[in-house]
This record gives structure tokens, C-alpha cells and sequence, in this order.
């Protein structure tokens, strides 16, 4: 995930209009590169003109009314759509589930790099001075920071804004947790906690012994706040929850001040580990051992599975004695031919560590029963697990 751009780093964006060369900032927290050909479009755009041209590459900025862009762009979706219709009777026998979520991808960004053509030209303080434009001045603050006297001109793509419209709901509205009596507010680019099923693991799960004697606890990879929360809620006196981006670091504080656990909650900035030791050390890594296609995907991606792999290297040395690691980790990723089970054991019994016990829970979000979904094998299958894990003797 990224933090909010300092100005000038952003790059330029250029085009032609009325004969005129011009300029702004481009901004895309995907980390999309500034595109090489812009058109200046209106109203008058059909939707066919605009899915050809952004087919081909090239960028429309808009210049007409804010809600026709926004009918425009799902126009463009649902012809993406219909060319991404597989036929009836292919005859071609169904991909092998990592070739199925290749191809997925692949799927994910072309339609990311379509869609994203269609521009939005934003003033220095994040006004749009387009017809029937929203006033997204605090979703823009929230995402990029506030404008200041430095602050100038950009362009971003409307897809954007509308991810930064949606995030700002999400965090004003919060997401209920019923195991803290209260609700967590997400920040933008910081992972939801809206599947409940991993929450549910840690309430269910037997604390270990140690904790009578030394009330203490790591949360590793922190993101939200929320599982230091329910440890908090579960009687542990300290806790101590880890996240090396900004984002999230800000986003944990503020739920945590919020649900009035902050005298027992430290946040720091650490990759991984703070320092010392714990009796209980909880994690829930990124599940999908993959390239993300954007800084914002790091909380689902994890290249080459780094933070599990992290995690458990360093587990067994800030253990206390008799202390355990509580590991929260879809099988998703096994059942997509991305890592297998024999890998996960073997790099726990590498890294001097022994399963203690193993608590699993299917998922119950919508995408697990959409059958339509591409993935559906893999997610009807997939089982969330906490792992007890501790030294071995």
C-alpha cells in the first residue's frame, strides 16, 4: 500500500486543447502510469467511440456532465462484459485452477486499464468544475491529503474516485464487529474487515495459560486495529499491534482510540515484530502468495508469500517460553495451485515450530456461492484456519 503523494512528486499529464498545449499532475494511487495519448471528450461521446478509444489506449478527459461520465463508464463496463462472456459450448475442457486465476488476473486488468481511461480534471483543492459534480473534497483528503497552498491541479480516473467515494462511505460508516460491541472505520487502502469469520477464530479460541501470569500480546500486521481490539476485549492487559504502512498505522490508532482501548493498545511502526517477547503473538497474513497489480493490493498479495514466511522465521524467538503464535490463513491460495499444504508445514517445521492445534471455519461472503464467479471451485472449497503454533522443545 502507498501513503498519500507529497505534490511534486506526482508526474505529468499532457494533452491538447483548443489548440493549446496543457499540462497537470497525474495522480493514480494504482500506481498507473501518466497515459501517453488524451482526448478531450464531452457529452457527446458515444459509449461504443469511448470503449474503442480506451481499447486502444487512448485517454478521455472529460469536459462534460459529471453523472453522464459516470452512465458512460457503465456503459463501457457492461461492453467489457459482454466480450468477456466465455461461449456456451466451447468444448475446451475448464483451466486448472492456478491457469483459471491467471487468467483471472489478466481479466482484472485489462478491465482496470480500460476503465481507467476515462478522466476526471480535479482544481488544486479537490473541487470538480463539472456539471452536477459531487463535492468529494473529504473522500479526496482522506486519500491524497489535504490541499494546501502548495497543492495545484490534476487529473485522475474517474474509476478512482469513485473506489475513493466508495472508501470514504466505508470508513464514515464503519463495519460492524459484533465481538467488540462497536464498529471499526477503515481507511482508504486499508483491508476491510468485513469477512467475520476470522474474527470469530481468535474470540473462540482457547487463550493460552501463560497469559495469566503475563498479560501480553503481539498483533502483527495490525491493519485496522481490529483483532488488537478483541484481544483487548478477551481480557488481555497489553497489547502490542504492528504495521509498517502509514496508512494503516493512522487507521489503527484511530479505531482503537475510538473503541476506548488505547490505554492497552500500543501502536508502533515495525516490519513484523516489535521488540521482545509475548506469550501470545497473533497474525493474519496476506492469503495470496501473488503479485499485486497495484500498492494497494498488498493487503491481499503477498509476492512469494514474504510476511508469512517473515512471520514465521521470526516467531519462535519472540515466543516466551510456552507461549503460542496464532496463525489466521486461508487455504485459498492451496486450493488455486499457489502454494500447498506440504509447503505451509514445511516452512513451520523449518523455522523450529510445531502446530499445537487448528481451528477452521468456512467463509460465508456472497462470493463463496456465486457460482458465475470465475474462482467459484477454489472458493466454495476454501476454509479460513487459526494455526496454534508453538516452539518446539
Amino acid at each position: 500500500m502507498s501513503s498519500p503523494h507529497i505534490e511534486s512528486d506526482l508526474p505529468m499529464i499532457h494533452w491538447d486543447e483548443v489548440g493549446e498545449s496543457k499540462s497537470a499532475r497525474w495522480r493514480s494511487e494504482a500506481g498507473v502510469l501518466p497515459p501517453k495519448r488524451v482526448q478531450i471528450v464531452d457529452d457527446t461521446l458515444t459509449a461504443d467511440a469511448a470503449y474503442r478509444l480506451a481499447c486502444e489506449g487512448t485517454a478521455l478527459l472529460w469536459r462534460g456532465d459529471f453523472q453522464n461520465a459516470r452512465q458512460l463508464l457503465q456503459a463501457m463496463a457492461r461492453r467489457l462484459e459482454r466480450k468477456s462472456q466465455p461461449p456456451h459450448k466451447s468444448g475446451k475442457p475448464a483451466a486448472a485452477p492456478a491457469e483459471a486465476f491467471h487468467l483471472h488476473r489478466m481479466a482484472q486488468a485489462q478491465r482496470a486499464r480500460t476503465l481507467g481511461m476515462l478522466l476526471i480534471p480535479f482544481a488544486a483543492d479537490h473541487l470538480i468544475s463539472l456539471r452536477r459534480a459531487p463535492d468529494v473534497q473529504q473522500a479526496c483528503n482522506e486519500a491524497y491529503g489535504a490541499a494546501d497552498e502548495s497543492s495545484v491541479a490534476y487529473v485522475a480516473s474517474l474509476r478512482e474516485l469513485l473506489g475513493l467515494i466508495g472508501a470514504h462511505e466505508w470508513r464514515k460508516n464503519g463495519v460492524e464487529i459484533p465481538a467488540l460491541g462497536g464498529r471499526i472505520h477503515p481507511h482508504y487502502g486499508v483491508f476491510s474487515p468485513i469477512r467475520g469469520e476470522y474474527v470469530a477464530l481468535l474470540v473462540n479460541t482457547a487463550l493460552p495459560k501463560m497469559l495469566f501470569s503475563n498479560s501480553r500480546a503481539f498483533d502483527v500486521g495490525t491493519g485496522t486495529g481490529v483483532l488488537a481490539a478483541v484481544l483487548v476485549k478477551r481480557g488481555i492487559a497489553r497489547v502490542v499491534a504492528t504495521d509498517q504502512d502509514p496508512r494503516a498505522l493512522a487507521c489503527a490508532r484511530e479505531n482503537i482510540t475510538r473503541l476506548g482501548v488505547g490505554g492497552q493498545v500500543e501502536v508502533i511502526e515495525a516490519d513484523l515484530f516489535p521488540p521482545g517477547r509475548a506469550p501470545l503473538i497473533v497474525c493474519n497474513p496476506p492469503w495470496v502468495p501473488a503479485r499485486p497489480s497495484s500498492p494497494l493490493e498488498y493487503a491481499v498479495y503477498d509476492p512469494d508469500s514474504r510476511m508469512l514466511r517473515g512471520f514465521l522465521a521470526g516467531l519462535a524467538a519472540h515466543l516466551e517460553p510456552d507461549g503460542e503464535g496464532w496463525l489466521i490463513l486461508s487455504d485459498f491460495a492451496e486450493h488455486l495451485g499457489l502454494r500447498t499444504r506440504e509447503e505451509l508445514l514445511g516452512l513451520i517445521d523449518a523455522a523450529g515450530l510445531q502446530v499445537l492445534g487448528r481451528s477452521d471455519v468456512r467463509p460465508t461472503h456472497p462470493r463463496a456461492a456465486d457460482a458465475s464467479d470465475p474462482l467459484h471451485a477454489a472458493r466454495a472449497a476454501e476454509l479460513t484456519s487459526l494455526w496454534r503454533l508453538g516452539a518446539k522443545g
